[in-house]
């Protein structure tokens, strides 16, 4: 059947992109956030671009993170402004540049009426109580964004050497280049915002780590019914539509990533995910799947017997991932140890819980060739969580309060068919104290073994 240019330009997922569609941390709290952001920016200017509405049904729609971080806004198309303080000064003509104030703008696109009839009513700068909604006391239509930031860098040409934005987003490219025409040059050059965003983001609030256990709950629900399901001949990507119905059942919108559901050789491959096996007696499995819950992700793996009891070698390999990542989370200290990576595993290396997770499997067992097992241990041990699953952080600096990260160690065995991974998702609380997210859901392999029951 052949469909319309327009109706196939504007099918999409009813309601995914509606802004009250989430919960969120309080509006207080995206503001602070603005403000802080405003202070690093010396006296220049940010701006950000929301996501982009998609096309089409297959293409669903999620919010630019950073984007989100900063202003809670889950509407497509918008634009944020953000213009730190700055003192006066004199120019080379000794012209006298007054002091600026900081300011916040919230921009909205002009309103599209024939196709809210498909994708649902958005918001404009004439909406009514559109400061409330938004908690910006500045909303604008986009069409104001050139005038109000030319005016701004029109006023002290310097204040471009101090212009951030996201470089790999077209409508910021564009920005950049009409702005810069505004001004009658050939456009605006600006760094890369994301980088000044990290220190922010590596750190949550009490109501980000809220969201992220909702996230984790939902999570385990999910890969508590996976457990269940799992038995000889049903196929890999039956238990990965399984726990998907579970996250959504439980309110996320939608999964952090795509399901991982690896058996037998299958579990060996890091990020497996064609799922298109039948599961066979005497495999593992090994399950890595999680949901977000409004835009904050959770990230769990397990790994079971498919027959629902693990054989001696099997049990043995498993017994030696669980102790490395109990390992691992005992040696946290806040504000001492990092996290570390695949290549900081040498002698040198003393305050990374990466390092301790690798020893420990290094020590721990042989091969069948009577080799020692670390050379099996084929990633880093772990990685921020935010609103991203895999959030952004400064790997040079040490774990402290408020940081989400995953535990993650891993054996993958291809020779004998076994790939076992045990993922947990971590915050730091404010006593320093490493605090599992994930409940209630087996982890030593005679629980494994009893939840798949």
């Amino acid at each position: 059947m052949r469909i319309r240019p327009l109706a196939s330009a504007v099918l999409l997922l009813a309601g995914s992109i509606m802004a009250h569609a989430l919960d969120s941390v309080p509006q207080p709290e995206y503001h602070q956030r603005r403000e802080t952001l405003g202070a690093s920016l010396k006296g220049g200017a940010a701006l950000l671009f929301a996501g982009e509405e998609p096309l089409l049904d297959f293409m669903p729609y999620r919010q630019d993170e950073d984007f989100y971080y900063l202003t809670g806004w889950n509407e497509p198309g918008a634009a944020l402004l953000i213009i730190g303080a700055g003192d006066g000064s004199v120019d080379r003509l000794g012209t006298q540049i007054p002091p600026h104030v900081y300011r916040e703008i919230l921009f909205l696109p002009t309103r599209n009426l024939v196709l809210e009839k498909y994708t649902g009513i958005k918001m404009d700068a004439t909406t009514a109580d559109v400061t409330s909604k938004t908690g910006f006391a500045e909303v604008m239509p986009m069409s104001a964004l050139p005038e109000v930031l030319g005016k701004f860098i029109g006023e002290d040409r310097r204040r471009a050497a101090n212009l951030y934005t996201q470089n790999d987003v077209a409508a910021a490219k564009a920005a950049m280049e009409f702005t810069g025409a505004v001004l009658g040059g050939s456009g605006l050059s600006a760094r890369d915002v994301r980088p000044v965003l990290v220190p922010q983001r590596m750190v949550k609030s009490p109501a980000e780590i809220e969201l992220l256990r909702k996230a984790a709950v939902a999570s385990v629900a999910g890969q508590k019914a996976g457990m269940k399901a799992i038995k000889p001949g049903v196929r890999e990507r039956t238990i990965a539509g399984m726990e998907t119905e579970k996250f959504l059942e439980a309110g996320c919108e939608r999964v952090s990533y795509a399901p991982i559901v690896g058996s037998g050789l299958n579990s060996t491959t890091l990020h497996y995910s064609s799922n298109e096996a039948l599961m066979e007696k005497g495999d593992v499995v090994t399950i890595d799947a999680a949901c977000e819950y409004s835009m904050y992700a959770s990230d769990i793996t397990r790994t079971m017997p498919v027959n629902g009891r693990f054989t001696a070698r099997q049990r043995e390999i498993y017994e030696i991932v669980l102790g490395a990542h109990r390992a691992a989370a005992e040696a946290f200290a806040a504000g001492k140890t990092r996290l570390g990576n695949v290549n900081q595993r040498g002698p040198e290396v003393t305050d990374t819980l990466d390092k301790v997770a690798y020893d420990y499997i290094n020590t721990h067992g042989k091969d069948l060739h009577g080799e020692p097992l670390g050379k099996y241990f084929l990633h880093g041990l772990g990685h921020h969580v935010g609103i991203n699953v895999h959030d952004p952080y400064d790997p040079a600096k040490p774990l402290d309060k408020g940081n989400v990260f995953t535990i993650e160690p891993g054996i993958y065995i291809p020779e004998e068919k076994i790939g076992i991974r045990i993922e947990d998702t971590y915050y730091v609380d404010q006593d320093g104290k490493l605090v599992d997210l994930i409940t209630n859901l087996p982890l030593d392999s005679t629980a494994v073994e009893a939840g798949m029951r």
